[in-house]
């Protein structure tokens, strides 16, 4: 049986994954080491990378592949598959899934089912591979050994890794053909300014690799674009959903005006734009409507970029020519951002001072820059979204941890309270009888002694066999001694029945919900249980308990689960004692202060302090954890606290605080409202 991928190991799988990619440019061994940790985290038969033939239809074969020794190696095999077309093709060009349980019972055509059987194939999950815009290939998870019912968190996993790949293969494909445009530069006569590029180029892609931050990269973009190209500004545009948009980041030569600061004014001139061109109302996007209006534009319809060498020259009219000298723009060129298919942004180089004749080299290394730029984005959003899933599993975890550990303690005080119940109600029956009875069986005794004081009276001599067995029976001590344990009988009569009022008040089994209760009884009740721990055993030691109890109102609260807590802290509390006694880091009397009062905010206020040795700082902020635990394993779940802080907080919307320092004791302080509220 295959167990669910679990969000820790699928969270550690993306993080590689990620990670590879932005730290290595060998696609080969991103994809070897990927197959490899993806078999093995999802228990499969084989993961492989099918790769399509480019020049020919539906053809391709396997180029790397993880399988288990068992099975036959799928590299060797070449595929042709024309059924592929008709049933998958449209399915994986839109970039969607193919998930089989069985092969057998998947409806497939007999052609498709007979070549998985070349590959031993009995289910398989088929992610595409998509670079840019084109299926390059698979990425495949097979099970040979029989059918499979795929997990929801594995199909979803399958499908995070496809589109990580999709774009390592789109980023080592720039790399490519950046490397090949950086050679033909290299051996062009500008040999200096392709080198100054090459390394422009080269930075960008290194800070896209190291930090996926866009602020970061878009800031170091400008700056170096505008050094290179001694322009003027060096501007990025970012479009809103609606189209509208924005300059969000600048670099600006000296005593020159800032498109981000002047994007923030109303100019004077829109009162006029009508007037305008208004196609042409694209060298600055911020203060016309027209790539709002349609939605981008000729960028949002393929134009990848706009040169425009003089304002004065490009049939500009009046209007639009005087916005753009109050932007001190005198040439520019525009170039589009992608992020993916759809259009992210722009990239806007101007030149202010003087006309400029932008040449082809510079404009192709804009291109090349702002399709770098399109891929940082990519990956940083999917950076992004992997560090959402991140906090997402994380959350989930710990929700469940959470719920495990309620559904534990839950299950553990409802039988510890059934039982609590049941053995005070089956105490009761008999000494209710004992209780009742004990006094008549004093009295009786009196009324015998008394006969027997008169018999002692009227017939002072005795008989022989009275004579011979009195000294045996010692009349006389039995005279003093028995009044003594009818006495003692009474007394731990009395105790039981405070034993067994105690149990029922702690266990509080008859009462539901919030009930307005004394908690002082409820203390009182706790300690009542955990007497046998606070008075000396052999080799022990006795605990002082000092109760400083305060004027406290009946309070609205589950007093059962209030109970819990008590329990929880002064057990905690006498382990700590115990401990430090152990180690002889106390030497002072061993004590537990309860103090209770009302707040100034009206709120009930219940104070526990030990003078053990404290709880150290490092772990102070771990105490409330589900399962921490600083006791060696046996001693303790680690579920104690953590119960009482989701009882005390979240149930009663309370606080609990642990004050503490090393060797001067440790204070719990535990608040709730007086009225449950």
């Amino acid at each position: 049986m295959t167990l669910p991928l679990s969000p820790r190991d699928k969270q550690k799988a993306l993080s590689g994954v990620v990670s590879r990619i932005r730290e290595c440019v060998d696609i080969d061994a991103i994809f070897q080491t990927t197959v490899q940790e993806m078999r093995q985290l999802l228990n499969a038969d084989r993961v492989g990378i099918f790769r399509l033939y480019p020049d020919l239809e539906w053809e391709g074969e396997f180029i790397y592949e993880d399988v288990t020794p068992q099975w036959n190696p799928a590299l060797t095999i070449k595929v042709h598959d024309h059924c592929f077309a008709g049933e998958f093709a449209a399915l994986y060009e839109e970039g969607r899934m193919k998930v089989i349980t069985d092969i057998y019972e998947s409806g497939m055509s007999n052609c498709h089912v007979e070549m998985l059987e070349t590959f031993q194939v009995r289910a398989n999950i088929a992610a595409p591979l998509i670079k840019g815009k084109d299926l390059w290939g698979l990425l495949c998870v097979h099970e040979c050994s029989g059918p499979r019912q795929w997990q929801t968190s594995e199909i979803e996993f399958v499908q995070l890794v496809s589109e990580h790949l999709g774009v390592a293969l789109q980023q080592a494909d720039y790399l490519q053909k950046v490397q090949i445009q950086s050679t033909e530069l290299a051996e062009s006569k500008a040999r200096e300014k392709s080198a100054k590029w090459q390394r422009t180029i080269a930075r960008t892609i290194e800070k896209i690799r190291q930090t996926l931050d866009l602020k970061s990269i878009f800031h170091t973009s400008t700056y170096e674009i505008r050094q290179l190209l001694n322009a003027d500004r060096v501007a990025i545009y970012r479009f809103n959903p609606d189209w509208s948009g924005e300059f969000a980041f600048e670099s600006v030569g000296e005593g020159w005006i800032s498109l981000v600061d002047k994007q923030l004014e109303k100019p004077e001139l829109l009162d006029n734009v009508s007037e305008c061109t208004v196609k042409d109302l694209v060298v600055i996007p911020s203060i016309d409507t027209y790539l709002r209006d349609t939605e981008g534009g000729r960028y949002a319809r393929g134009e990848v970029y706009r040169v425009c060498n003089d304002i004065y020259n490009a049939n500009f009219s009046e209007c639009y020519i005087q916005v753009l000298q109050s932007y001190q723009a005198r040439a520019y060129v525009i170039l589009a951002i992608y992020h993916g298919q759809k259009l992210w942004g722009l990239l806007a180089v101007y030149q202010n001072n003087d006309t400029r004749n932008w040449q082809d080299d510079e404009v192709y290394f804009l291109t090349q820059i702002s399709t770098q730029l399109g891929v940082g984005i990519q990956q940083a959003e999917l950076l992004q979204q992997t560090q959402r899933q991140k906090e997402e599993l994380a959350q989930t975890l710990k929700e469940l941890q959470q719920t495990q550990s309620q559904l534990i303690q839950s299950e553990k005080m409802a039988g510890l309270g059934q039982l609590v119940a049941g053995i005070a109600h089956e105490i009761n029956n008999p000494i209710t009888f004992i209780y009742g009875n004990v006094s008549y069986v004093n009295e009786h005794t009196k009324d015998l002694f008394k006969l027997l004081n008169i018999y002692q009276q009227k017939y002072p001599e005795s008989i022989k066999e009275i004579q011979e067995i009195a000294p045996e029976l010692d009349l006389d001590f039995i005279i003093d001694d028995l009044p003594k344990i009818v006495k003692s009988m009474i007394t731990g009569a009395e105790r039981i029945s405070q034993l067994v009022l105690s149990l029922r008040t702690f266990s509080r089994l008859d009462e539901s919900g919030m009930k307005s209760v004394d908690i002082h009884a409820g203390i009182d009740s706790t300690l009542l249980i955990l007497k046998h721990r606070l008075q000396p055993h052999a080799n022990s030691f006795n605990v002082e308990v000092v109760k400083e109890y305060g004027d406290l109102p009946l309070v609205r609260c589950h007093a059962a689960q209030m109970n819990q807590v008590f329990m929880n802290i002064i057990n905690n509390a006498i382990d700590s004692l115990e401990e430090s006694m152990a180690k002889g880091t106390i030497t002072e009397q061993p004590k537990i202060c309860i103090r209770t009062e009302v707040t100034a905010k009206k709120k009930i206020l219940i104070r526990i302090f030990d003078n053990g040795s404290g709880v150290p700082e490092k772990l102070r902020s771990r105490i409330f954890e589900p399962f921490f635990t600083t006791k060696p394993p046996g001693k303790g779940t680690g579920l104690g606290l953590s119960i009482s802080y989701q009882i005390v907080v979240e149930k009663h919307g309370g606080k609990i605080e642990c004050v503490s320092q090393l060797g001067q004791g440790c204070e719990f302080l535990i608040e709730i409202p007086r009225n449950g509220e």
